[in-house]
């Protein structure tokens, strides 16, 4: 188990958070502006906010940034886009592109670019650092909602999906071609062999796995084989409910977005800060 180490202040509902060079970068929900809190990673005093124009205020919006490009990718399911946010020039420029489906999960692929997946037509998307679209990986039927998905060395990826809706919930290992190479879960439980709503993971460089089990309020750890090595944050550690995750692997930091959901809504949360 992980030793939280940090835990930033109580706000609005935290939908991603993701790290640059010494910086935090924090999404937060339910607001109009200002919806990215900056943090200095030394000592986590906010630093400055940032504003997205026309970003949208659903639960399913990430946020990743990409050192290559020195930018940050954030997804918008209202609009059905991800906008990106030029974190070099001084008033943080931001464009964006469509999706033409409803984007969750965003990370990087090796070669820089963004990979977006989309759960209501099963595919994952992978676009340019400006939006052009390069490749569709469609998923098979016991694949349906793929919430997150992240490429490997290997050219292969690791997805989760699973929601309400789902009879399987699983952490899989995709082909290239699309095709379930191996999975962990199936069944929603509770056991350790088992998931329920795997929505967001971060993947370290020798390819463990965290994952965010919402339902089951923790982050695991998978192997690279996707076997259960243990629970990294457990259900005493959080307050409320885990729903995305960030590991700074230069520092062996896990973030957590841990969220209050209330009367059908998210309506507060703070990311706590975890040594792995």
């Amino acid at each position: 188990m992980g030793h939280v180490t940090e835990k930033l202040p109580k706000r609005e509902p935290v939908w991603g958070m993701t790290t640059l060079e010494d910086v935090l970068y924090v999404l937060r929900g339910n607001k109009f502006s200002e919806q990215i809190e900056v943090y200095s990673i030394e000592t986590y005093c906010l630093l400055r906010y940032l504003t997205v124009p026309g970003l949208g205020d659903e639960a399913i919006e990430v946020i990743v940034a990409c050192e290559h490009n020195r930018c940050a990718y954030i997804s918008d399911a209202s609009h059905k886009s991800v906008h990106r946010l030029d974190l070099v020039l001084p008033d943080a420029t931001v464009t964006k592109w469509s999706v033409h489906d409803s984007p969750a999960g965003l990370s990087l692929t090796y070669t820089h670019g963004v990979l977006v997946s989309c759960p209501a037509v099963r595919k994952i998307k992978e676009f340019s650092t400006y939006g052009q679209l390069l490749h569709v990986l469609t998923l098979p039927h016991d694949a349906a909602t793929p919430l997150h998905s992240i490429q490997l060395s290997s050219g292969q990826y690791i997805m989760c999906h699973g929601n309400r809706d789902d009879p399987s919930h699983c952490v899989c290992q995709i082909g290239s071609d699309g095709s379930v190479v191996k999975s962990f879960g199936g069944t929603p439980g509770s056991g350790s062999q088992h998931v329920n709503v795997p929505a967001h993971m971060a993947v370290d460089r020798n390819e463990f796995v965290f994952v965010v089990d919402v339902n089951n309020d923790r982050v695991l750890l998978l192997s690279p084989l996707l076997t259960y090595v243990r629970d990294v944050v457990t259900r005493k550690q959080l307050r409320w409910i885990p729903l995305r995750v960030h590991l700074d692997s230069d520092r062996w930091h896990l973030y957590v977005a841990d969220n209050e959901y209330r009367d059908g809504k998210w309506t507060a949360g703070r990311v706590i800060v975890v040594s792995v």
